[in-house]
């Protein structure tokens, strides 16, 4: 199996830490988080692991090498511009069966095979792994009509959503979205699928998953790490 990790952002919302070290190398316990991505990977099966590189990519390929003390095989593609979350596929030439493509600093304790059963089961094209997050609203909402009558009153509304959990499985069909040297993101991705009726799913996931995109995810990440800690990747 191969899979594809994206890790060619700036992680603009995670400064000033980002300043010198990308994102997907900020420690979680006593390894970088995309180490804990590769390990997770290694150990649902997959044999090759591509990573994207941007902003500081030196330094990630310096840190993770050829993948041999990970014991999987890892090379690079890198963006000579910042391509969005799909964009670098089109330069990925060998992408001939089903794939999985997934942010570099995730922390989440997901079963990828099932994901990838779920996949195949439903004959989908692209499969988007979902959390479901919930959002308070500390303050009352009001709802009116178009003269500004309002004809609703709710006290700090709690909501929920099921969101993208930057994971996504792909069929190799899938390519014929991306344009070489192209931006273009998820939600293009999705909305093109959807007017082409093409076959898309959501996998729903309710156990472990955080990102480390902004410094109290990171924190929470820390903690979470501490709760599931190595015993999910050995």
């Amino acid at each position: 199996m191969r899979a594809i990790i994206m890790a060619g952002g700036r992680g603009e919302r995670l400064k000033p830490y980002t300043t010198v070290i990308p994102k997907p190398l900020m420690p979680i316990g006593d390894i970088a988080i995309l180490e804990f991505v590769i390990l997770k990977l290694k150990k649902a099966g997959f044999d090759r692991v591509t990573i994207t590189l941007g902003y500081l990519g030196n330094l990630i390929e310096a840190y993770v090498g050829n993948g041999s003390r990970f014991g999987i095989p890892i090379d690079f593609i890198y963006e000579e511009k910042p391509l969005s979350t799909i964009g670098p596929l089109a330069f990925i030439e060998d992408l001939n069966e089903t794939f999985i493509v997934m942010n570099g600093d995730i922390l989440t304790d997901i079963d990828f095979n099932k994901l990838i059963e779920f996949h195949k089961k439903k004959r989908a094209k692209a499969t988007i792994a979902t959390n479901k997050r919930f959002s308070k609203i500390d303050f009352g909402v009001l709802n009116f009509n178009g003269d500004r009558l309002i004809t609703s009153f709710i006290e700090k509304p709690e909501y929920n959503y099921d969101v993208s959990m930057g994971i996504y499985v792909f069929e190799p069909e899938v390519l014929e979205y991306v344009k070489k040297g192209i931006p273009y993101g998820l939600d293009s991705l999705v909305l093109d699928m959807i007017q082409n009726r093409d076959r898309i799913y959501s996998f729903e996931f309710d156990g472990y998953w955080l990102d480390i995109g902004r410094p109290d995810d990171y924190e929470k990440a820390i903690e979470m790490f501490m709760k599931i800690g190595k015993d999910s990747i050995q």
